[in-house]
């Protein structure tokens, strides 16, 4: 079986039950934290290796890892193909530190987006500013008014003024 697969297997049998899926997902976010706080601390730009090196060297379980890539690929220069990787396969993730924020703000992840390693490689204001534009995509904007006079949106066939368009 892949690591993927392993990945994707271990998703699927914590979902079996709603307390084995938050103990699942508790345990692997606590050691995803731990692998964003060395990569941050360190102003880590390039993580590059062997995948059971980095996942030792990480102290995480080669399934976990390719978790970890799963979250990350989103967010580096050149995506991975996950599902053809195997243990012993080199990766290379050039991480763009703006794009990790943005997608860590979309996740929610914050016990991501919070650490304070962030300090050293995004200022304030540029988190502030990423978390703006973030929500300012999320808004939705309805460009298109009824006119007074106009059919009503609901179907009625009245005028969209003795319909829904009525003071209350």
């Amino acid at each position: 079986m892949a690591l993927y697969e392993k990945w994707q297997s271990i998703i699927e049998e914590s979902s079996k039950s709603e307390e084995a899926q938050q103990e699942f997902w508790n345990d692997f976010c606590e050691k995803e934290q731990t692998i964003y706080e060395k990569i941050l601390e360190a102003n880590q730009k390039e993580v590059k290796g062997i995948i059971k090196d980095l996942a030792e060297e990480y102290e995480i379980s080669l399934p976990y890892f390719m978790g970890f890539l799963d979250g990350i690929n989103e967010s580096i220069e050149v995506a991975n193909e996950l599902e053809k990787l195997t243990e012993n396969d080199e990766v290379s993730l050039v991480i763009d530190f703006k794009k990790l924020y943005w997608n860590m703000l979309a996740v929610p992840a914050p016990w991501l987006f919070e650490l304070p390693q962030w300090d050293g490689i995004l200022s304030a204001e540029d988190r502030k500013s990423i978390q703006k534009d973030y929500n300012r995509s999320k808004t939705v904007v309805n460009e298109s008014k009824v006119g007074r006079n106009d059919p009503c949106p609901c179907g009625s066939g009245k005028k969209y003024k003795k319909c829904c368009g009525k003071s209350k």
